[in-house]
């Protein structure tokens, strides 16, 4: 039976299912957009529903808002520009020719967000929760790397991108959370919406100004494209809800941890859409993402 401490489970699951939808929808805009006009899709089209969750929030709970502390601030915007860095470096990554092992690298943001977790939030970790986070790691790095890949280890630059940016996806993660949890005299539901619309106003600001500044043209095309643009800021603005919500109720690690179940969504995806067979690599590299998750859970 779930408590209220454990409704962040279900909700990571949902997080991580919207997310995989919001992927899939930017990735048709990509081409008339470019790579930063689709990404600013996710908070431009994303910030007008994410007011329209807290507003329900507001009226179903009868909470009311004040001005947060002055931690509030700091917390945001490492959340908010941490996750802008963060996807300028993977994006970079996507231009390397060892990408597929960049990407592995990436997957070790779940053990860096424990860290960071750790150290600014005194996030408390069992060890029992550190390995279950080490085990799905490796199960997600695994099931990452290609044949012939190996050998791209040995290369600085690609290294350094992978780690940079799973560390600024772990420091998003720690930023929101400590936003969240310095919200006071409300819910965790009021406090994970309010900050999520302070968030992406940050984001859509940042990014819309640096559209002016570089490719005006993008921004008139992102205009043109409204309708499919509107529906992939939903499902962005969905999937953060979701994400914040989990934030608002554990450690960013654990989140992060169980949001490595996404990998699994995909490989069902291949299989059974794609009737992509899966290598044996694969089926390792699930097996131990799906014991790190169980043992993330049930510790």
């Amino acid at each position: 039976m779930l408590t209220v401490t454990s409704l962040w489970i279900p909700f990571t699951i949902i997080a991580a299912l919207g997310q995989v939808a919001r992927n899939a929808m930017q990735r048709s805009l990509t081409k008339p957009l470019g790579t930063w006009g689709a990404t600013n899709i996710r908070f431009l089209f994303g910030f007008p529903f994410s007011i329209l969750f807290l507003a329900v929030v507001l009226v179903a709970s009868g909470d009311r808002l004040s001005a947060p502390p002055a931690m509030f601030w700091p917390w945001l915007l490492l959340g908010a520009l941490s996750q802008i860095v963060a996807t300028g470096l993977m994006l970079l990554a996507m231009n390397e020719r060892s990408f597929v092992v960049t990407t592995a690298y990436l997957k070790t943001e779940a053990i860096q967000t424990a860290i960071f977790g750790f150290v600014f939030l005194g996030d408390h970790l069992t060890w029992l929760k550190v390995l279950a986070i080490v085990i799905a790691t490796v199960g997600v790095v695994i099931t990452a790397l290609r044949p012939g890949g190996e050998k791209s280890f040995a290369e600085l630059k690609p290294t350094v991108i992978g780690l940079v940016a799973a560390a600024a996806f772990a420091l998003s993660a720690i930023g929101f959370r400590g936003a969240i949890i310095t919200v006071p005299n409300v819910s965790f539901v009021t406090a994970a919406s309010f900050t999520l619309v302070l968030g992406l106003f940050v984001q859509t600001l940042v990014l819309t100004i640096y559209l002016l500044w570089r490719a005006p043209e993008i921004l008139r095309a992102i205009l043109g494209l409204w309708k499919p643009s509107m529906l992939a800021g939903f499902m962005g603005a969905f999937a953060s809800q979701f994400w914040f919500l989990s934030f608002a109720l554990t450690a960013a690690a654990n989140v992060r941890t169980l949001a490595l179940v996404e990998v699994l969504f995909a490989q069902g995806v291949a299989y059974y859409s794609f009737k992509q067979p899966l290598a044996p690599r694969e089926l390792i590299g699930i097996v131990l993402i799906v014991i790190g998750v169980a043992v993330l859970v049930g510790a």
